[in-house]
């Protein structure tokens, strides 16, 4: 069976005083994600430098929706940018979109 794709995003006001606030005024965290598992497939958001777009993406994915906990864990244990906390935040959004999108059961089984 193919991999259902779905794609989940997130926001999060920026702390002041930083360039991505400068900006945007919020983090935007966008996430494509195996529909059926969680699996975080690709993964994009708005900070300014690639260093800081490389790192969040290379963090999360492989890592899991349903595990929200341990991918909070990877950005307060390693980064350390003004951004962080919107970071966790939008990311914890998009766990929240993800597991209301299972509960009201928008992920149909495909058909064979």
């Amino acid at each position: 069976m193919p991999t259902r794709k779905i794609f989940i995003s997130g926001y999060a006001k920026l702390p002041k005083g930083i360039t991505a606030t400068e900006l945007y005024s919020v983090i935007a965290v966008g996430l494509l994600v195996n529909a059926h598992t969680g699996e975080i497939l690709d993964a994009d958001c708005t900070l300014v430098t690639s260093v800081a777009k490389n790192f969040f993406k290379n963090s999360v994915i492989g890592e899991n929706l349903n595990n929200i906990d341990a991918i909070e864990r990877i950005f307060t244990e390693n980064y350390y940018g003004s951004a962080r906390k919107a970071i966790i935040s939008a990311l914890r959004t998009c766990a929240e979109k993800y597991k209301q999108v299972i509960v009201e059961g928008k992920i149909e089984e495909e058909h064979e």
